[in-house]
């Protein structure tokens, strides 16, 4: 099930799988958490919070229209290739296009780039690396 959450929901997914529990959850907050427009996602199995992810609206390059930034897309890893990011990934584009959203990207860690693939995103960026955690490509989702 998919249900909208905190911020304080998901910091301890975050610190587990995006940064191999080295920090403490507070230093797993996105400076882009509580800005007017962000929305976070979690995917439940039971009562559990398996999978999350945090939304934003943020423009990206030449990209024209109302764009959304996904970031901090996280499964824990016993519940990995059950389809859980794949539903809460179409749940944010259903979601983003009633907001009237053209678009949405992120910064895909390179391992995680088929499962975007997969929901639809294509790479629109070189290969770059992001410090301490590894290499990276945009990619990007059209809605409307």
């Amino acid at each position: 099930m998919i249900r909208f959450i905190e911020t304080e929901d998901l910091l301890h997914i975050r610190n587990e799988v995006l940064r191999e529990g080295r920090l403490t959850p507070d230093e797993c907050r996105f400076p882009t958490d509580k800005i007017d427009g962000a929305f976070h996602l979690g995917y439940f199995v039971e009562d559990e919070l398996v999978c999350v992810t945090s939304l934003f609206p943020q423009g990206y390059g030449t990209f024209t229209g109302l764009g959304y930034q996904l970031r901090g897309m996280a499964t824990l890893e016993l519940h990995r290739g059950k389809g859980y990011g794949n539903k809460l990934v179409n749940f944010a584009v259903i979601y983003l296009r009633k907001l009237g959203a053209n678009y949405v990207w992120c910064n895909a860690r390179k391992k995680a780039a088929k499962f975007y693939h997969d929901c639809g995103f294509e790479i629109v960026s070189d290969e770059f690396e992001v410090t301490g955690i590894g290499p990276h490509y945009v990619m990007y989702l059209k809605i409307q």
